[in-house]
């Protein structure tokens, strides 16, 4: 099977060490299989990409049989992003795998969180998959079933198209996700067995949630699967009022940019209690009298802009948690079932009502 245009490189993911001693869980049996598959994704057949693995040499190139020179041409790579929405269509109603796409700010835990839900499916035995979507990350502290580290080489594609980290990091994500089709063609095969789909996400947030193969990626999980936005929180760094509310207009944003039913983690407990922010969420008077310290123009905002946050409030799961001691991870798995459900309830139909609108 031929490669194309996406780079094979080596993984050199770790599992977890907790998750090493139950290694005989579901969704490590089949690991080394989907690696296998993986490599050999049909990718790039059409022709039209050029290799990333070819960097640029800055020579001139001579054209074969026409003598002439030409430099390549830099820049943004070609991707046809948008076939990906028109090769999908919805999928049949299903309860599980429930696919979870795990979203926060750098920082906020999302890899010891990761690392944690890989050691609460082994010690529970229940089937799922990890995918990671972090084409920069070093290593990840968890099993990997699909990596997107062994498709597309991060550095190859900053030095062929001469972008910086960010720029990069979003260039492998789109190519990725030009080929998505072929992830859940793996996915669908090994549904029946599956509980969840873990879906770790880079840690520049904004590059998955306001980019086109973000948007592809998470909507062709939620025509196939029930699909929930699990959204982190550095719990300690959110103690002012004005971080509070600027995060939760931030996650606002995402749920409506999304359009998926919505977890919210606030994690790192251990470190300090989630309860200020229970409060702030369900009490505007105590908000209001926290705020009411801020001098700055920005705590009359943020006293304003939590009346308007009260219908998003009461529209979220918040759960408290430790991923580093696993305090809250029953919690977390609960909020998950919970949300599965309102995906049936009410985002399910509104997407089969979308479907019928393009069919007619």
């Amino acid at each position: 099977m031929q490669k194309g245009f996406l780079h094979k490189a080596s993984s050199g993911a770790a599992a977890d060490s907790a998750a090493k001693k139950t290694a005989a869980g579901p969704s490590e049996e089949v690991t080394k299989e989907i690696r296998e598959d993986l490599s050999n994704m049909d990718i790039g057949d059409e022709g039209k990409e050029k290799p990333v693995s070819a960097a640029p040499t800055g020579k001139d190139e001579t054209a074969s049989g026409s003598g002439s020179t030409e430099k390549p041409k830099m820049g943004q790579p070609t991707m046809n992003i948008g076939n990906q929405a028109r090769l999908f269509k919805l999928g049949a109603p299903r309860k599980n795998p429930v696919a979870c796409i795990i979203l926060g700010m750098a920082g906020s835990g999302k890899t010891t969180l990761m690392q944690r839900i890989n050691v609460y499916i082994h010690q529970n035995q229940l089937p799922s998959y990890i995918i990671n979507l972090d084409p920069a990350v070093r290593s990840v502290p968890y099993g990997c079933n699909i990596d997107i580290r062994d498709t597309v080489n991060y550095k190859e594609v900053m030095k062929q198209y001469q972008l910086g980290p960010n720029g990069g990091i979003m260039t492998a994500l789109n190519l990725f996700s030009t080929k998505f089709d072929q992830v859940m063609s793996l996915l669908e095969q090994r549904a029946d067995e599956l509980k969840h789909i873990f879906v770790d996400t880079p840690g520049q947030i904004e590059i998955f949630t306001w980019s086109a193969s973000g948007s592809i990626i998470s909507d062709m999980l939620a025509y196939s699967f029930p699909t929930v936005a699990v959204y982190v929180v550095d719990t300690p760094r959110n103690a002012s009022p004005v971080t509070f509310m600027s995060n939760m207009l931030y996650a606002c944003s995402i749920m409506y940019k999304l359009r998926l039913p919505f977890v919210l983690v606030f994690n790192k407990t251990d470190i300090a209690s989630a309860d200020f922010a229970m409060e702030w969420m369900t009490d505007y008077e105590k908000f209001r009298d926290a705020v009411s310290k801020e001098k700055a123009y920005s705590g009359t905002l943020s006293s304003s802009m939590c009346l308007a946050l009260e219908e998003f409030y009461r529209n979220l799961r918040p759960v408290c948690m430790s991923a580093v001691t696993g305090e809250g991870t029953d919690r977390l798995f609960e909020a998950i079932g919970q949300a599965a459900q309102e995906y049936a309830d009410v985002y399910r139909p509104a997407l089969e009502a979308k479907a019928r609108e393009k069919e007619a």
